[in-house]
């Protein structure tokens, strides 16, 4: 009696039963970088700004055009750029993405008046726009399932590192300005702004050296496109050892001419929703408060300080503290993202952001600078940092990279960036004039509303990816693929 002759494993098999080879850490090196450099600049343009507005002049309404010209441009980034990643590849996207990073934070740093900055910041969205869906897609399709959460949300935690480095990167500014000139605060004032971006500069030629010595692209990439002398060349590298794909061990090519509209068809809409909805109410709260961290602190904790310069020392250190604990949020996320599941861990997190944003409100009923006022100031932020980062700040990034099919991972991952980027835009925006309205309490509440409408979306939604290849998420889980009740309790859940 003959026995059929086993087929010879699919690269998806070959991938999961691969060790973490070198590639694999350069290419996770190198998204995280691209990670970095967001991180760096969403934080430094919050530092930046008191400093800018003084140098130019300039009012409120042009002020708030600077600190959302880079989500704008991120929105058009993401919204545009997902979709050419997917038709000419990650690698060749990823090359002219860092072209333009290096080019516009140049420009950024020389900007002569507020409407060149405006412009060069918008440049520079774009190119971080363009990083979610070319990082996601890399690091998903390319390293084993038992590894993805992990690895996802670990290059991640490089946007805290990168906010972190933007919290220090202005401090020493400031210092050192007012060491080099103790008598005037003119220099501080005409070129900290441009140190303090240039610094976004030196980072950006960093990732473009690391970027120039590692050129792969994704054997997935080639597989959807039935090129299967290019995914076994792929592949090869990318595991390390000899390889050769045929089309007996992978799945047909898939449709080329999948692109927005598929993402509203029947079988991608919940995934979209998914990818789209949640991650754009945690930007409203993520951005509108990220950004202006120095701003909120200096507000609410740091008011009766009549001094410029110290006022925004102290509200800079204040945010540097407090951005340590998006680095442990992070941390956390990392332990327990396949461990627990992300759709519970999302869940948990918005949560906790709301409870945060809770007790940033009611330090305005203690008067400022008192103990009780500084205790629940720095409560709040500690929680709504730590807690978002350990859920929804990295596992909505997380999902747009895995509920998608690799023929439109990276234009989903990328329309899910951009309605992201939509949120970030509103809230950097409205935010400051809704607190001039209503008050900074009434505003913190209204954003804790909305992480719990974002968590109650995240539970309807649905759809767990822990533990699974990407081949097979979206459809109906076994009992064993979901989060057990035990996995649950883990967060109180």
């Amino acid at each position: 009696m003959s026995q059929t002759k086993p087929a010879n494993p699919s690269f998806e098999a070959r991938l999961d039963a691969s060790p973490l080879t070198r590639p694999m850490g350069l290419l996770w090196a190198l998204s995280a970088g691209l990670i970095a450099l967001d991180g760096f600049d969403f934080f430094i343009i919050g530092v930046a700004l008191p400093f800018i507005q003084r140098d130019f002049g300039i009012a409120a309404t042009a002020t708030g055009a600077i600190a959302t010209a880079a989500l704008v441009g991120s929105l058009v980034g993401a919204l545009t750029l997902g979709p050419i990643t997917d038709r000419v590849g990650r690698q060749r996207m990823l090359v002219l993405d860092v072209a333009l990073f290096v080019l516009a934070s140049a420009a950024t740093a020389l900007a002569w008046n507020a409407a060149s900055l405006i412009g060069f910041r918008f440049l520079v969205g774009v190119a971080i726009g363009a990083d979610y869906p070319i990082s996601v897609s890399y690091i998903t399709e390319n390293v084993p399932t038992r590894l993805r959460g992990r690895m996802v949300v670990g290059a991640f935690t490089f946007q805290a590192i990168g906010a972190l480095l933007g919290a220090l990167t202005g401090l020493l500014v400031i210092a050192g300005f007012q060491a080099a000139h103790p008598h005037s605060l003119l220099p501080l004032i005409h070129y900290g702004w441009r140190w303090m971006l240039g610094v976004g500069l030196i980072l950006a030629i960093a990732v473009a050296i690391l970027r120039s010595r590692f050129l792969l692209e994704s054997p997935r990439y080639y597989i959807a496109r039935g090129d299967y002398a290019s995914a076994s060349e792929a592949a090869s590298t990318l595991l390390g050892t000899p390889i050769t794909l045929t089309a007996d061990t992978e799945p047909p090519p898939q449709n080329q001419s999948m692109g927005y509209g598929t993402l509203f068809s029947q079988p991608y809409l919940r995934r979209t929703l998914l990818a789209a909805i949640p991650w754009f109410l945690q930007d409203i709260a993520t951005y509108g408060i990220g950004i202006f961290t120095p701003v909120i602190i200096a507000t609410l904790a740091f008011s009766s300080e009549t001094n410029f310069v110290a006022k925004e020392l102290a509200a800079t250190q204040g945010s540097a503290l407090v951005d340590l604990f998006l680095i442990a949020g992070f941390l956390l996320a990392i332990a327990l993202v396949d461990r627990v599941g992300r759709i519970p861990l999302q869940i948990a997190g918005f949560i906790g952001m709301a409870v945060g944003l809770s007790l940033l409100a009611s330090s305005t009923l203690f008067p400022v600078a008192s103990f009780t006022n500084l205790s629940l100031v720095f409560a709040g932020f500690i929680v709504f940092n730590l807690l978002m980062n350990m859920g929804p700040n990295a596992t909505t990034f997380l999902l747009s990279g895995e509920v998608f099919p690799t023929p439109i991972r990276a234009t989903g991952a990328g329309f899910a960036a951009a309605v992201a980027k939509a949120g970030a835009v509103l809230g950097a925006f409205a935010l400051p004039l809704l607190e001039q309205r209503f008050g900074v309490g009434w505003l913190l509440l209204g954003l804790a509303l909305v992480c719990i409408l974002a968590a109650l979306l995240t539970a309807v939604l649905r759809v767990e990816a822990s533990g699974r290849s990407l081949e097979t998420i979206g459809e109906s889980p076994s009992a064993s693929e979901l989060p057990t009740h035990s996995k649950l309790q883990d967060l109180g859940i």
